[in-house]
C-alpha cells in the first residue's frame, strides 16, 4: 500500500463459500473489468469471517476514501460496524461500495445490484453517486453482563426465521439457488420449535403472546419487510404469529412471490424503536448471520444518514 491513497480504491475481496466457481477465477474476472476501466486500486483478500473487520480497519486507518466490498450481507455488516467505530469526520470522507459476492446479497438486491455484472457495477462506482443511508442498531447485554451494540444494514430476525437463515447459510453451497436453499432449510425445521412467548413494545402497542418470528428491517429483510427503505429514519417490523399448517405453506408461497405482508398471520408495523422485553431465548440473527443470543431485554433503534453509500446512477427515490 502507498501513502497517498485518497484517489485509489481500497478493495476487500471476500471469497464466496460455494463449489461452482473458484475464488481465483471470480477475482480474475473482476480484475479484468477494473483494468479495462482504468481503476487504480489496492486489493486484499479476507482469509476468514473474522478477518473482514481487521482489513476494513486497515483501509480506514490508511486513508482510503473509497472502500469496495466484494462480498455479501455479512461482510457488509462487518464493514459498517468498522466505519461506525471511526470518528464522524473520518467516516464522512469515506464512501462504501459493494460488488455482491456472498451467499446472501439482499442489501445489494435492494439497489438492484446483481451478481456477475462486474463491468456495470464498476462503472457505477467510478461515477460515485453517493446516498447517505440509515443503519439499524441493536443494544443488548451479553452473557458476561457487558453492555454491547451492533449495527445492521438489512435486518434483525428473532425466532424461527433466524434459525432458517442460519441453516440456509450452511445449505446454500449444496443447492446454489437462494430459493431452493430457503425451502430445504424450512422443511428441515418444520418439526423444530416454532413459537416463543414474547413481550415486545412497538410504538404504543405491547405484544405479549406466542410469536413465531419477528423481523426488524432497515431494508428488505430477506423479503419479510419488503416496504422498508434505508433512508427514511424508520424501521419496518413484521410480527408473525403461529399459523395453522396449511397457512404455513401459504406463507412460504407468498414469501417466495414477494407478497409476505399479505398473509393473515403477518402483522406489520413502522417505528423508530422496538423493545424486546422477553423472547424466551429465541435465536437472533443479524444481517443473515446468527449472533450470540442477548441476555435479557434488548432494544433496536435506527440511526439516520450515517453511512455514505455509492449507488447505481439510475436509481431514483
Amino acid at each position: 500500500m502507498v501513502k497517498d491513497v485518497t484517489e485509489r480504491w481500497g478493495i476487500v475481496y471476500c471469497p464466496k463459500g460455494d463449489m461452482l466457481v473458484s475464488p481465483a477465477k471470480r477475482w480474475t474476472k473482476i480484475e479484468k473489468c477494473l483494468k479495462e476501466q482504468g481503476v487504480v486500486y489496492d486489493y486484499v483478500q479476507s482469509e476468514n469471517v473474522g478477518s473482514v473487520e481487521r482489513l476494513v480497519k486497515m483501509m480506514i486507518n490508511n486513508g482510503y476514501r473509497t472502500i469496495v466490498i466484494i462480498g455479501g450481507d455479512s461482510a457488509l455488516n462487518d464493514t459498517v460496524n468498522c466505519l461506525m467505530q471511526a470518528d464522524r469526520e473520518v467516516r464522512e470522507q469515506i464512501a462504501l461500495a459493494v460488488i455482491p459476492n456472498g451467499l446472501m446479497n439482499d442489501f445489494a438486491h435492494f439497489w438492484n445490484i446483481k451478481e456477475g455484472e462486474y463491468s456495470k457495477i464498476i462503472e457505477w462506482i467510478r461515477q460515485r453517486r453517493i446516498r447517505k443511508i440509515d443503519l439499524g442498531c441493536i443494544r443488548y447485554t451479553n452473557k458476561r453482563g457487558e453492555a454491547c451494540h451492533r449495527y445492521f444494514l438489512n435486518c434483525i430476525n428473532v425466532g424461527f426465521i433466524a434459525a432458517i437463515m442460519n441453516l440456509r447459510r450452511k445449505t446454500h453451497h449444496f443447492f446454489g439457488s437462494r430459493t431452493l436453499s430457503f425451502v430445504f432449510s424450512f422443511l428441515l425445521l418444520l418439526f423444530q420449535r416454532m413459537e416463543y412467548k414474547m413481550s415486545i413494545k412497538l410504538n404504543s402497542d405491547v405484544i405479549k403472546r406466542k410469536v413465531m418470528t419477528v423481523c426488524v428491517g432497515n431494508s428488505l429483510g430477506y423479503g419479510q419487510t419488503p416496504n422498508a427503505v434505508p433512508y427514511n429514519g424508520m424501521l419496518d417490523v413484521s410480527v408473525v404469529y403461529h399459523p395453522e399448517v396449511m397457512q404455513l405453506f401459504e406463507g412460504i408461497y407468498l414469501f417466495l412471490r414477494g407478497k409476505f405482508l399479505n398473509h393473515k398471520s403477518v402483522h406489520p408495523y413502522r417505528t423508530r424503536e422496538v423493545l424486546f422485553e422477553n423472547t424466551q431465548n429465541a435465536m437472533v440473527g443479524i444481517d443473515g448471520r446468527l449472533m450470540n443470543t442477548p441476555k435479557g431485554p434488548f432494544r433496536i433503534t435506527v440511526e439516520q444518514e450515517v453511512i455514505n453509500l455509492i449507488i447505481p446512477t439510475w436509481k431514483s427515490f
